[in-house]
C-alpha cells in the first residue's frame, strides 16, 4: 500500500505558521508525564477556585482540541476543514453530569446537532454518550441484572425516551448518529438500549451506531452474535470502532474488585483485535456500516488495502474513518486528498465543562506509546518544509 501518511503539506495545509508553533508547544508538554499531571491538578484547582483562567486555556489547548464553546462557534471550523473534504461530528463533550435537567439539556443539545446535520453535508453524523442522557449508576445496576425501585424504573424509561427520540430524528432525517462507547461496567445495559435502536430505526440502512472498544477481548464476539440476531431480525448493523479510552481505570477497577480485566493482555492483542473486527465487518458489508475510529497507521493502511482488494470504492458510503480534532491531521487529511470518507470528532462546550474531555486527552496522549513523538515529529518535518 502507498504510504501516504507522511505527506506534512497535505496534513498541514489549513494550519498557520502560529497554529503550527502552538501544536508544537502542546505536543512538546504533553510528552512529560510529570508536566500532564501538574497541569492537570492547577488547572482542577483554578477551575473549582474560580480563578481567572479560561482566557488562557481556551486561547491554547482549548482552541487546539476543540471547535469552540457552542455549536455555532463550531462552523467557521466545520467549513475550513471541509475545503479539504473532511467532514466534521460536532461532539457536545461535557461529561460526568448526575441531574435530569442536565440530561434533558444534553439531549437538546444532541438534537440541535441533528438539525445541524441534516442542513450540512460538511457534517455527516451526530454523536452523544450514554451517560448524557441518564445516570452512570443507574446504567451499571441495569447491567448487574438488579432490580430498580419505581422511581428508578420511571428514571430509567426517561432515558430510554431521549434514546428513541433522537434515534427517530437521526432515521426521520436521514442523518447517522455515533453513540460512544463507555466504561465496561456501565456498557451493557447501553448496548441493549443501542440493540433495541438498531432493530427499530436500522431497517433499510445502518442510522443508529454503536462502539466497540477493541481494547475489550470480548467485542469481537459481542459482534459476531449481534450479526446473528441481524440477520434473523432483519436490520443493519452501524459500528464505530476504537481501541478505546478507559484502559487503566478499567484494570484498576478489575484488580481492586478481584475479577479478570476486560482489557486485551497486550497492546498487540489490542492492535490484532482491532483489525480482525474491521476484517469481519468488511466480510459483511452487506448488512454492516463501519465507522473507524483509529489514529493508528498501520489499521488504516489495512482497511485502505482490503478495501482495494475488495474492489470498495474509497468513498463507498457504509466506511468512515474517523480521527479527533487537534490529532493525527496526517492520517484524516491525507485520506481526504485521496478520496475516502472521513470525519473528525468535533468537541464543543463551554470551557469549564469540557475540562474532563481535555484531560483525558492529555493523559491519553502521553500514555500511547509514539502518538505525541509521532505528532511532533509531523510538525518538526512540515516546520523544516517551509523553512525551505
Amino acid at each position: 500500500m502507498e504510504k501516504i501518511f507522511t505527506n506534512t503539506q497535505t496534513a498541514f495545509a489549513l494550519k498557520s505558521d502560529s497554529e503550527l508553533e502552538r501544536a508544537y508547544f502542546l505536543f512538546k508538554m504533553i510528552e512529560s508525564q510529570p508536566l500532564v499531571r501538574i497541569g492537570t491538578a492547577v488547572t482542577n484547582f483554578a477551575l473549582k477556585a474560580h480563578l481567572p483562567v479560561e482566557g488562557l486555556i481556551r486561547s491554547t489547548v482549548f482552541d487546539h482540541f476543540c471547535g469552540g464553546v457552542n455549536e455555532n462557534d463550531c462552523l467557521s471550523v466545520v467549513d475550513k476543514m471541509y475545503t479539504k473534504g473532511v467532514s466534521s461530528v460536532l461532539d457536545y463533550s461535557v461529561e460526568g453530569k448526575e441531574a435530569e435537567d442536565q440530561f434533558e439539556a444534553a439531549f437538546a443539545m444532541t438534537m440541535k446537532t441533528i438539525e445541524f446535520a441534516k442542513e450540512r453535508d460538511a457534517i455527516p453524523f451526530a454523536v452523544f454518550k450514554p451517560t448524557g442522557l441518564g445516570r452512570f449508576a443507574l446504567y451499571q445496576k441495569i447491567g448487574e441484572n438488579k432490580e430498580l425501585t419505581a422511581s428508578e424504573q420511571e428514571e430509567w424509561n426517561r432515558v430510554v425516551e431521549r434514546f428513541d427520540k433522537l434515534c427517530k430524528a437521526a432515521h426521520d432525517k436521514d442523518v447517522a448518529v455515533l453513540i460512544d462507547g463507555e466504561e465496561s461496567w456501565m456498557q451493557d445495559a447501553a448496548d441493549a438500549v443501542v440493540a433495541q435502536m438498531m432493530k427499530k430505526y436500522n431497517k433499510e440502512k445502518a442510522i443508529v451506531f454503536n462502539t466497540l472498544q477493541m481494547y475489550r477481548w470480548d467485542r469481537l464476539d459481542y459482534l459476531k452474535k449481534l450479526h446473528e440476531e441481524a440477520k434473523a431480525e432483519g436490520f443493519y448493523i452501524g459500528m464505530k470502532l476504537v481501541r478505546g479510552a478507559y484502559m487503566e481505570k478499567e484494570n484498576t477497577r478489575a484488580e481492586e474488585k478481584g475479577y479478570t480485566s476486560p482489557i486485551c493482555v497486550s497492546k498487540q492483542a489490542t492492535d490484532d483485535n482491532y483489525d480482525d473486527a474491521v476484517t469481519y465487518m468488511l466480510n459483511h458489508i452487506d448488512i454492516m456500516a463501519i465507522f473507524a475510529g483509529t489514529h493508528n497507521e498501520e489499521s488504516s493502511y489495512k482497511l485502505m488495502q482490503q478495501m482495494k482488494e475488495k474492489s470498495i470504492a474509497a468513498n463507498d458510503s457504509r466506511i468512515w474513518f474517523g480521527q479527533l480534532y487537534g490529532m493525527s491531521d496526517n492520517i484524516s487529511y491525507n485520506l481526504a486528498a485521496h478520496g475516502y470518507n472521513v470525519a473528525k470528532y468535533l468537541p464543543f462546550g463551554p470551557v469549564r465543562d469540557v475540562m474532563p474531555y481535555l484531560i483525558r486527552r492529555a493523559e491519553e496522549n502521553t500514555s500511547v506509546a509514539g502518538q505525541t513523538s509521532r505528532e511532533l515529529n509531523l510538525i518538526k518535518e512540515e516546520k523544516k518544509r517551509r523553512k525551505l
